[in-house]
C-alpha cells in the first residue's frame, strides 16, 4: 500500500527486480542517526531501526521512449539501506549500491549523487536456492557478500502495520548533495510478492565501510521472485 499516489507526471524508467532477498538486522536508532542527513528522521518499528542488505538482479531496464542499452538492460546489484522519514514520506536511504553495469553506476552517481560502486557479481540458481557472490572493485572501499538464500513459504502480501510491511513497502528513496540539497525519487509497483526465506552467509562485509557493526543474530530474511517497477525523476524536497 502506497503512502501517497504516484506523481501525476509521466514515469521516466522501468525495470524488473528478480530473485531478490531482503536480509535485515535490528539496530538502535542512535547508531544510524549520525549517518543520515539532519532533515531526515530515522524510521523505526516499535522503537527499533533496521539495516538491510539486498542482493538481486535487474532485467528489462530502460528509459521511457529510449531503446534498451545492452550494458544497462540487465545486471546484478546489491544494496545496503535503512529506512527514513521526510517530507511526510516513508522512504529508503541507501548507504551503498554495488552493480555490474559500469554505465548504470556512473549514470546514477552523476544524476542523483547515489553511492553506486562497481562490482563483480556472480549468481546462479541451484536446487531452489540463489547463490550470490559480490565483490566491489576499482579501488572503492572493500565490500564482499558471499552466500545463498532460498524461499520457504508460499507467496503472501505484507499486511499494513506489520514489520514485514514496514521493511518492504516503501515507494520513494531519498538522496542528498551539497549543490541541490535533499531530493526524493518516486517508484511504483504492485505489493511485494513476499516469501519467508532463509540464508547462509559465508562472507558479508557490506556494512564495514559505513561503518556499522551488525548484531550477532541471524538476519530476518524475505524473498521475492520478480517485481515490475516504474521510476520517476528526482523531486526537490523543501
Amino acid at each position: 500500500m502506497r503512502d501517497v499516489a504516484p506523481p501525476p507526471r509521466r514515469w521516466a524508467g522501468r525495470m524488473r527486480w528478480c530473485d531478490l532477498a531482503f536480509l535485515h538486522w535490528p539496530l538502535t536508532p542512535d547508531v544510524l542517526r549520525p549517518l543520515i542527513p539532519a532533515s531526515l528522521e530515522v524510521d523505526t518499528y516499535d522503537g527499533q531501526a533496521w539495516i538491510g542488505v539486498v542482493p538481486f538482479r535487474m532485467e528489462g531496464v530502460r528509459l521511457r521512449g529510449a531503446p534498451a542499452v545492452p550494458t544497462t538492460g540487465a545486471f546484478a546489484e546489491i544494496n545496503v539501506r535503512t529506512y527514513v522519514r521526510g517530507a511526510g514520506r516513508a522512504g529508503v536511504w541507501f548507504f551503498s549500491l554495488d552493480a555490474t553495469s559500469r554505465l548504470a553506476v556512473r549514470g546514477a552517481r552523476y544524476l542523483y549523487n547515489l553511492p553506486y560502486f562497481d562490482a563483480e557479481i556472480a549468481l546462479r540458481s541451484e536446487d531452489g536456492a540463489i547463490h550470490y557472490d559480490s565483490r566491489r572493485v576499482h579501488r572503492a572501499p572493500s565490500a564482499t557478500f558471499v552466500g545463498r538464500y532460498r524461499p520457504l513459504s508460499e507467496v503472501y502480501e505484507a499486511a499494513p502495520g506489520t514489520l514485514d510491511h514496514f521493511l518492504v513497502e516503501r515507494y520513494c528513496l531519498f538522496m542528498f548533495d551539497a549543490r541541490r540539497g535533499l531530493g526524493l525519487l518516486d517508484i511504483d509497483h504492485e505489493p511485494w510478492p513476499l516469501q519467508r526465506a532463509t540464508a547462509d552467509l559465508w562472507a558479508n562485509t557490506m556494512v564495514d565501510s559505513i561503518p556499522i557493526t551488525l548484531p550477532t543474530v541471524d538476519p530476518l530474511v524475505h524473498f521475492a521472485r520478480a517485481l515490475d517497477v516504474r521510476a520517476w525523476t528526482r523531486t526537490p524536497v523543501a
